[in-house]
């Protein structure tokens, strides 16, 4: 008995379609992405950052606002233990320009 195909032509269509956003998300990057660096100097200020979301106002920053976020988390999943450790830090600055 031949195996019926139809049922699967959606899935079939919706993992193409996909395959194709990431594809051409992929060469939009590399044309007109720009090349990212590393600087070691944020690494660390990301490191030392606490668990949590905190958010606060320098003294003299009018219309300034820094936040920070982080998040470390391990689980297990199949027999290995992976974590998960990301941070954020953020400031939004708002000034009138004459």
């Amino acid at each position: 008995m031949p195996l019926p195909l139809a049922p699967l032509l959606p899935l079939a269509l919706r993992l193409g379609a996909v395959a194709a956003l990431g594809y051409v998300a992929q060469r939009l990057i590399r044309r007109h992405g720009q090349v990212g660096r590393t600087d070691q100097r944020a690494e660390e200020a990301l490191d030392d950052l606490d668990e949590g979301l905190a958010s606060h106002r320098p003294r003299g920053a009018a219309g300034q606002r820094n936040t920070t976020f982080r998040l470390r988390r391990t689980f297990q999943m199949g027999g290995k233990t992976y974590e998960i450790d990301a941070g954020a830090i953020a400031r939004l600055r708002l000034r009138e320009i004459e």
